[in-house]
């Protein structure tokens, strides 16, 4: 089968186990999620989901995620979306499967949409979208700084310096496209006025008393200038006359919010920018240990409440002024907690053979930083061997953080990708081989401490007796006459 018949082959078993075509009300994907609009969620059936090769876990939220994995998500979801698209529909499928749904879906919203939260998921939109770029260019810069400090290839390195820097020069664009986009503006007009801050002659401007230098603000100040020009478009949508909006607004709103953002907003964001550099920077020099410590443990409860999103546009803003990111290889070792965790349980629960499967199952994508399958089907559901997974990523968190203090920092220089997905991506102050090393030593604390802490506090007496229990079907045995016999009880000791 080929790759294209195989990744349609996983989209037509997912689409009637959602509900059908019928069913779907938008469909869209990130790192490793199929994030589905349904009209009634009670069409899915979630079991019969879970149980697929091909998928790793459920999650539900304000959509419907599938957890494919990075790689097979980008590959599932167009095929996806083109079965959606060519299924026969009756017209009036849509009302009534919204009419049944509609209870089930407002108390969701309602649960799941905490002005907060709906801010946060807003700003995810806005820097997801740029995540595959900042892989591509982060790994083709670790590649062009291997060669260099090899000294091979001295007329490639320079094209591949250009590769790696062009998209990180110009971010600041992206990011303004982005979020005109997502707060409802047009979002040409909200690149336009972030690239104001990457142009060279803003180095001939003052602003309280400084020179501006292009660049300043970096995405904090793209960010702030296209949610600034999405709300001057809209006031001139409102009191520019029809004839003359062609012209007026798009002069406007560029105008305005080009103002704000040289004589005001570049210069803000430039000294919030720096602030967050030096904080990170001084927290982790003098305090690296007991600062890994807390974000490697916190970071999983963080993830169950969508208040990982904040973290984007700091991680962005860090790789932004110095190449890498010093959070990620920190926050990386909770997945590291929940693979020693998940080991742990396997050995624990010896005949729950449907456990030990899924445990097995979902450990290489563990490995490589996929943590949902290992969360949402392990570690969560038992509850206790959750926390000390939390504990083994807060003790990888401190090994990596240690070394900080001691001035090897270890930083990545892209987000998304964890766990050994992150060995590629990865950058510091001192030599490669070194910065290796500490990231894995940090996985594999990481990996023992989650081992440790589940094997040996993961589980109540209460706890075992319920999940360590043969969870296959009792066998049958068939007597002369051919009728079936079930097999005798288990002796009980």
């Amino acid at each position: 089968m080929s790759t294209d018949d195989k990744n349609r082959a996983i989209a037509a078993a997912i689409l009637p186990l959602v509900g059908g075509a019928g069913n779907i009300s938008s469909v869209a994907h990130c790192m490793t999620r199929l994030r589905l609009g349904l009209h009634d969620r009670s069409l899915v059936q979630d079991e019969a989901l879970k149980a697929l090769p091909s998928v790793m876990g459920v999650v539900e939220d304000d959509t419907y995620q599938i957890v494919l994995g990075p790689g097979t998500v980008a590959r599932v979801t167009p095929e996806f979306e083109a079965l959606v698209a060519e299924a026969p529909v009756p017209a009036h499928s849509a009302a009534e499967l919204a009419d049944r749904g509609a209870a089930l879906k407002a108390a969701r919203k309602a649960k799941n949409a905490t002005p907060f939260k709906l801010f946060l998921r807003r700003i995810a939109n806005i820097f997801v979208p740029l995540i595959p770029a900042l892989i591509g260019c982060g790994i083709i810069a670790g590649l062009n700084g291997l060669l260099v400090n090899l000294g091979w290839l001295p007329g490639v390195t320079p094209a591949l310096a250009a590769m790696a820097s062009g998209f990180m020069a110009l971010i600041a664009v992206f990011v303004g496209y982005n979020t005109a986009k997502e707060f409802g503006g047009t979002a040409i007009l909200g690149g336009a006025v972030a690239a104001i801050i990457v142009f060279p002659g803003v180095a001939k401007i003052d602003a309280f008393g400084q020179t501006l230098s292009p660049g300043q603000g970096g995405v904090l100040g793209a960010l702030g200038a296209a949610v600034l020009a999405v709300y001057v478009e809209k006031w001139c949508r409102r009191w520019v006359p029809e004839s003359l909006d062609v012209l007026v607004t798009p002069t406007l709103t560029v105008l305005i919010s080009g103002l704000v953002t040289i004589f005001g907003l570049m210069f803000v964001a430039g000294e919030i920018s720096t602030a967050i550099g030096e904080f990170a920077d001084w927290l982790l020099a003098n305090a690296g240990a007991g600062a890994g410590f807390v974000l490697g443990g916190l970071f999983l409860p963080l993830v169950m409440l969508g208040l990982h999103q904040a973290l984007i546009p700091i991680h962005t803003t860090l790789i932004e002024q110095q190449g890498y990111t010093v959070l990620l290889p920190i926050l990386a070792m909770a997945g590291a907690g929940q693979v020693g965790a998940a080991m742990a349980v396997y050995l624990k629960l010896p005949r729950n053979g449907s456990i030990r499967r899924t445990i097995k199952s979902a450990l290489p994508a563990g490995f490589l930083g996929v943590g949902e399958p290992l969360i949402y089907g392990v570690s969560l559901p038992l509850g206790r061997p959750f926390v000390t997974a939390c504990v083994g990523g807060a003790f990888g968190g401190g090994f990596v953080g240690l070394f900080s203090m001691l001035g090897d920092s270890v930083g990545s220089t892209a987000i998304g990708p964890s766990g050994w997905a992150l060995f590629p991506l990865l950058d510091g102050t001192k030599g490669l081989g070194e910065t290796i090393a500490i990231y894995a030593g940090g996985l594999l604390v990481g990996y023992l401490a989650g081992f440790v802490a589940t094997y040996f506090w993961g589980f109540s007496r209460e706890l075992l007796e319920e999940f360590d229990v043969d969870t296959e079907p009792a066998a049958e045995v068939t007597t002369a006459d051919g009728s079936p016999e079930p097999a005798p009880e288990p002796v009980k000791v």
